[in-house]
């Protein structure tokens, strides 16, 4: 009897044990913020209250050092089994080879046929594999100040990139502390660089930014002297000084402060803009057309994908898939401002065609105009390229660099890599 005691002693105190074991899972994201984060955290919450003895660990490095810490962090395999991939990011974090191949998951996924169109093929753009599951969808836009455009009787937004020129220096009053355009110095400045200077070509290769139809270099054609000039006369002539400093946090701070009331950025800018200002003072546009009657938009995306060393694999797929579905994504994407990646989304919350959306609709809906590219993001050489053309670009505002040099470095640099 009493070596039956000990035996259920025993066992109660194992079971107690056992049921105390808590799984870490650690986790890193690649864009905190102080608006987007908090999001995060509820979602870990609910995600932790319905499995029992999971707790999540999120690391939050800060935006513009992100990528590097990702990368170090997976390359010398320190303890991660979630994490944050940026689609500009996914060639070097998925070369190091130490990215899990998510095809099981997906394939066994009820909600894969949802995925709007184009989402997990982009994703797979890395050797034609998944290595994340995208959770956001990004494509820039042009967002602008109502009620500063009508304070100087602007009743329009610029609809062209000469309109944005013309806009903005009506509104530069550097005494007043007062300009036009959000200018992006530093912190992967390159969508907004490419997004101004392909809009002056009319013939961009559907599948490569970078690449005419014809499979030119882009930046060896004479018209990439005249579109960079004019990119360089916005920064001289609408936007700060200071702004060749400038990442995401300055743009947008000077966009809500009024300072520069035209700006161009993705969909995830509208979480912290509704929390900073009133219904009503910002709205968001098409982006201006170029000279060619064109501009070329890119998709952009982010998800979450799982190291080969976790030792977590499936519990963490298991919040992976959590946060992608359709509630989840719906209220991610609402709060943090993404576009969701599940067409249902869409349907039922009436929020995402709300005018709030109308620069993304009119864009989508005008396919003539808006042509919508890719950037060489498979090129095992994109990491080094944004760093390289941060670089160069600076020397160009601060008149150490020709543009006409400039842009022959850039082409030598897509020569040297091959580029097709």
């Amino acid at each position: 009897m009493k070596k039956l005691l000990v035996l259920m002693c025993v066992l109660m105190v194992g079971l107690f044990v056992f049921s105390e074991e808590v799984i870490t899972l650690n986790l890193i994201e690649a864009f905190s913020s102080p608006y987007r984060t908090p999001t995060l955290n509820n979602i870990i919450q609910m995600f932790e209250t319905l499995n029992p003895g999971v707790k999540i660990n999120v690391i939050s490095p800060p935006y513009e050092t992100a990528y590097q810490k990702i990368n170090l962090m997976v390359s010398t395999e320190q303890p991660l089994d979630i994490v944050e991939i940026g689609d500009w990011d996914l060639s070097a974090l998925a070369a190091m080879g130490k990215l899990e191949d998510l095809t099981p998951y997906i394939d066994s996924w009820p909600e894969k046929d949802d995925m709007v169109e184009g989402v997990l093929e982009a994703a797979s753009i890395y050797q034609g594999i998944p290595y994340l599951l995208p959770h956001g969808i990004f494509v820039k836009a042009l967002f602008y100040r109502p009620d500063i455009l009508a304070r100087y009787g602007i009743e329009s937004y610029p609809k062209t990139m000469p309109e944005l020129y013309e806009i903005s220096k009506k509104l530069t009053e550097s005494g007043k502390n007062q300009y036009g355009f959000a200018f992006r110095g530093k912190g992967y400045p390159t969508a907004f660089i490419d997004i101004v200077l392909t809009s002056f070509f009319d013939d961009i290769d559907p599948n490569n930014m970078y690449l005419t139809k014809s499979g030119e270099i882009i930046f060896e054609n004479p018209r990439a002297v005249e579109a960079l000039n004019f990119y360089v006369s916005l920064y001289k002539d609408t936007a700060p000084k200071d702004s060749i400093n400038w990442g995401w946090d300055e743009q947008v701070n000077s966009f809500v402060s009024g300072i520069t009331p035209l700006l161009f950025q993705d969909p995830d800018t509208t979480g912290m803009l509704n929390e900073m200002l009133q219904p009503g003072q910002y709205k968001t546009a098409p982006l201006p057309l170029g000279t060619s009657g064109k501009v070329y938009p890119t998709f952009g995306f982010v998800g979450w994908g799982i190291p080969t060393y976790s030792e977590h694999k499936d519990l963490a797929w298991k919040f992976i898939k959590f946060v992608a579905s359709a509630e989840i994504n719906g209220y991610w994407s609402k709060s943090y401002g993404a576009l969701p990646v599940l067409q249902s989304v869409y349907t039922y919350d009436p929020y995402f065609s709300s005018d709030l959306f109308e620069g993304w609709t009119k864009m989508f809906d005008d396919p003539e105009h808006y042509q919508f590219t890719e950037y060489p993001l498979d090129n095992e050489n994109w990491g080094k390229w944004n760093e390289f053309q941060e670089k160069t670009m600076q020397q160009v505002l601060l008149g150490k660099l020709s543009v006409e040099n400039c842009l022959k470095q850039w082409t030598d640099f897509w020569k040297d890599t091959g580029i097709k």
